[in-house]
């Protein structure tokens, strides 16, 4: 399975301002990205999609694919990532490029490693699945089962609107839940390209440990970051 590294990497961001060029112990945050796609066995090689030329010029430092500057219309806070991927395909195919799979990497996920991107290719190619998408476990506490909203009369009910007297009282009872972490999605190319979608009809787990995975959308992601950085190295 030929499979392409895409890793999206616009200049504009509100929560951590240049974070895809900002130092994270020393290095580019887009760097931890780049050379866990540089390490990983399944990729045919990994191309950055960016509206930033100096974004741009990291990236060709580190090794990376630059092939173009992705359209300001494409890089907006509310652009959603499919359209980003669709661009990146459509330019693909004008160029006479073809590939089966997409591993889409998002670089406010940087410990994600080589080995675990070529563990969720390879479950892929192993499968009739449309996709792979890392995940983690949801902590009880959290589990859907438990969580409440409240009405117009300021009652609680559950999330799915039954009364609280129908709750799961034993923790044991709970069936285990998952989230995606945002550090890995693997798609074939006919998911993304004639379902329109990262996922598919049938979307298969890599489960990764939430101990050591950050998601970088604040600062306070960006402090327990360098937080684990420092205690890795420690």
């Amino acid at each position: 399975m030929k499979v392409l590294g895409i890793i999206p990497a616009r200049g504009g961001s509100k929560g951590i301002p240049g974070k895809n060029t900002r130092l994270l112990a020393g290095k580019p945050l887009v760097q931890y990205t780049a050379e866990a796609a540089r390490d990983a066995k399944t990729l045919h090689r990994t191309l950055l999609t960016t509206d930033d030329a100096q974004i741009a010029e990291v990236g060709r430092q580190l090794g990376l694919w630059v092939p173009f500057l992705r359209p300001a219309e494409l890089a907006q806070d509310d652009t959603p990532t499919l359209a980003v991927l669709l661009h990146v395909v459509e330019w693909l195919t004008a160029q006479g490029e073809a590939y089966d799979a997409y591993c889409l990497l998002q670089p406010t996920a940087p410990f994600r490693t080589a080995q675990q991107i070529d563990q969720a290719t390879t479950l892929l190619a192993a499968s009739d699945a449309d996709s792979v998408i890392s995940a983690v476990s949801v902590p009880k506490h959290f589990h859907p089962a438990w969580q409440m909203k409240l009405q117009l009369d300021g009652a609680l009910t559950l999330w799915n609107d039954d009364p609280l007297s129908q709750i799961i009282t034993r923790r044991q009872a709970l069936a285990e839940t998952f989230v995606r972490n945002g550090a890995i999605y693997v798609m074939r190319h006919t998911t993304l390209v004639k379902k329109k979608s990262l996922y598919g009809d049938k979307c298969l787990p890599f489960i990764m440990s939430s101990e050591e995975q950050v998601n970088l959308d604040t600062l306070d992601d960006w402090q327990k970051a360098e937080q684990l950085l420092a205690r890795s190295t420690a």
